[in-house]
């Protein structure tokens, strides 16, 4: 029978220290859950680097190629103009005048899939079922997760590097 194990604290220097020591001792810490980013805090608990930003590029890369085609399609092949008696015959003897439209929609398109990715991957999105066991977490309060059967003896080690509250939930 699995038991999570809550230790609260007001502070993110103690909660470094705290998941360190934790660490130290062999504790396979289950989450944490801060109301803004802890610097230094993915590599304490030994979290690999995401591949989002690799997300990043590759929605970018779709913005960029989409609106070239866009371009191509509109200035050239639906409805070429001549400007001052010069005809448009290729798209790339044009492609400085939709440079900035080309950037603001690899710019577009990077921001509104990543910030959807981000969404979706951490379940974030509207009617998504919460998964934060102390809603103070969301003010000015940590939380360290444990889930183990072991309860007194990491009730005591939270207790010794700081935790202001200590609740057990049995599973």
């Amino acid at each position: 029978m699995s038991t999570k194990i809550f230790g609260l604290y007001g502070d993110d220097d103690i909660l470094m220290d705290a998941v360190k020591s934790l660490q130290k001792k062999g504790v396979k810490i289950n989450e944490v859950y801060t109301p803004f980013p802890v610097h230094g805090l993915d590599k304490a608990l030994g979290l690999k680097k995401t591949r989002i930003s690799d997300l990043a590029f590759i929605y970018g890369a779709y913005g960029l190629i989409l609106m070239s085609i866009v371009t191509w399609y509109m200035m050239i092949y639906d409805w070429p103009q001549d400007i001052g008696g010069k005809p448009s015959f290729t798209w790339g003897e044009n492609v400085t005048a939709f440079a900035v439209p080309m950037f603001e929609m690899t710019v577009f398109f990077a921001a509104h899939f990543m910030c959807i990715t981000y969404l979706l991957r951490s379940g974030l999105y509207p009617g998504a079922p919460t998964k934060n066991p102390d809603p103070r977490t969301t003010d000015d309060k940590f939380l360290v997760e444990i889930v183990s059967d072991d309860v007194d003896r990491l009730k005591e080690m939270f207790i010794d590097t700081g935790a202001e509250e200590v609740t057990v939930k049995r599973a």
